[in-house]
């Protein structure tokens, strides 16, 4: 059936409008990195404007980005390889073995608010005297990624035909060499997608990394903040520190988007 001329308007019409509310906000993030604190207040030089680097210059230089922008690579980095090392057996085991329970459990760790664990978490940490450490920022990091891992990568496994893994153990493997030979390679579009989104949400993190981080421990998400006092705001400064946040991760986004769909689609066409 094809459709009325109405109905095709009406689509392109919400299809601009949605790129539009997606789009105009980064570009303009973008083009006031570019402008004086000056500029980015005067309405009449919201195009045409003397482009200028010394809000980057104050970002990379003046305020250790390049540190922070580590950290946040480090952090994003061990707690997506740990949740992966993690998630995927475990993924795995609820998966093949029907454990319902356990599935619901992951389940609400998935839509359990992180802010309700803040304060229980902080008072456990600075006990342990962890606070300030990476080691508790990619702990915190982990209670994002690893029920992510597990979500996607369970709904992997349940597309994969048993039977291959069957006739592995027939021919005398345990299961734990069935899956280290059969279905683990064939899953490895759904750990690629498990790994990206799980680095990118972790990349992206801000309300753990605010509470728990140190000095010398801040990520990206965090050191936007040196831009905002009590007194004023550097808006030229901060809309470059998140313009230094946000483009690796949409970089990124852009070159394995379809890997992340062919990822997260693989697991439905299997069997």
């Amino acid at each position: 059936m094809k459709a009325s001329p109405a109905y095709r308007v009406f689509r392109v019409v919400a299809l601009v409008v949605v790129v539009l509310s997606l789009v105009t906000p980064l570009l303009w993030m973008i083009a006031a990195s570019f402008k004086t604190n000056v500029d980015i207040y005067d309405t009449g030089k919201a195009l045409v404007f003397s482009p200028t680097l010394d809000n980057y210059a104050t970002v990379l230089k003046q305020s250790h980005y390049v540190q922070f922008i580590g950290n946040s690579l480090w952090v994003a980095f061990a707690a997506t390889v740990l949740s992966l090392l993690l998630g995927v057996p475990a993924a795995y085991s609820m998966s093949r073995f029907n454990m319902k329970k356990s599935a619901l459990v992951v389940l609400m760790a998935r839509v359990i608010p992180g802010v309700s664990l803040l304060v229980p978490w902080y008072y456990v940490f600075s006990n342990l005297q962890l606070v300030g450490g990476f080691t508790v920022l990619i702990l915190s990091h982990m209670f994002v990624s690893l029920p992510l891992i597990v979500y996607i990568m369970m709904g992997f496994f349940d597309g994969l035909p048993e039977e291959l893994e069957e006739a592995a153990l027939v021919d005398g493997l345990t299961h734990i060499g069935a899956f280290r030979r059969i279905t683990l390679p064939l899953s490895v579009p759904g750990i690629a997608t498990a790994g990206i989104l799980s680095f990118i949400f972790s990349w992206n993190n801000f309300m753990f990394a605010l509470v728990l981080s140190g000095a010398d421990t801040k990520t990206l998400p965090v050191a936007i903040f040196d831009f905002v006092g009590y007194a004023s705001i550097d808006w030229g400064g901060l809309v470059a520190a998140a313009t230094v946040v946000t483009l690796p991760i949409m970089v990124i986004a852009l070159f394995v988007q379809k890997y992340v769909v062919s990822g997260l689609t693989a697991g439905a066409t299997k069997g």
